[in-house]
């Protein structure tokens, strides 16, 4: 179990390492995805998550600087094959990440078809621990009612996800408050909670962090951690 973390005691080094900076936007250029690794590098954050096609490139860059490589898999709508999402994660482990954000297949969790959910999630779990690598499922709760959340939530955590996760940034609400204290409360100590989307200040991050949360998606890290040093000043 992950111990919580707290807003108040909280340093900046783990603050830090709660942000996984985010280079996902579809326009990012070559450039624009290794100045946002050096940025990484520099506040010495969690991660990075960058599109697959950027997973070498990344590894490269980040290689024993304590930043991980994450990727998106079936990403965004998460209506790709399972045989495809294994795929793509083997592809992502080959060229160094250790650390997949997966989409779950909304349609069927909407359709009410859990068996698939269950063992579509699984199927890349598996291939991403029998390689060391650890996997965080994309519910996108703006589709969702409550009730599906929870059912997700359940179902991520009996096909062994490591994280659940709010959102892909990509649909039309991201992260909220209420969603995220629903998910710690669902899932057990074994899973984490991760928000995506619309965590832009220090305090939203500060908040999500109190609902439970040990990974926040982010694209204003700099922002945010500069104004927490100068805070803490």
């Amino acid at each position: 179990m992950t111990p919580r973390l707290n807003s108040t005691t909280i340093t900046a080094q783990q603050l830090a390492k709660v942000i996984d900076h985010s280079l996902l936007k579809p326009e990012l250029t070559e450039a624009e995805v290794v100045a946002g690794c050096e940025l990484a590098r520099r506040y010495q954050v969690a991660s990075v998550c960058v599109k697959p096609s950027f997973v070498a490139l990344a590894n490269q860059l980040l290689a024993g600087s304590g930043v991980l490589v994450g990727t998106v898999i079936g990403f965004p709508n998460g209506g790709s094959t399972t045989a495809a999402k294994v795929f793509e994660a083997e592809d992502a482990m080959n060229n160094g990440a250790v650390e997949l954000d997966m989409v779950l297949n909304i349609g069927m969790l909407r359709s009410d078809k859990d068996d698939y959910v269950r063992a579509d999630v699984k199927a890349v779990c598996d291939a991403a621990h029998a390689r060391g690598a650890k996997v965080k499922v994309i519910l996108e709760n703006a589709y969702l009612t409550d009730e599906q959340k929870v059912t997700a939530c359940k179902l991520c955590e009996e096909a062994g996800a490591d994280w659940v996760k709010t959102s892909t940034g990509f649909a039309p609400s991201g992260a909220t408050l209420e969603d995220l204290r629903l998910m710690r409360a669902t899932v057990s100590g074994k899973v984490q909670v991760k928000a995506a989307g619309g965590v832009r200040t220090l305090d939203a991050l500060l908040a999500v962090i109190d609902a439970g949360c040990t990974r926040s998606g982010a694209t204003t890290t700099a922002a945010m951690l500069d104004e927490f040093a100068q805070r803490q000043k």
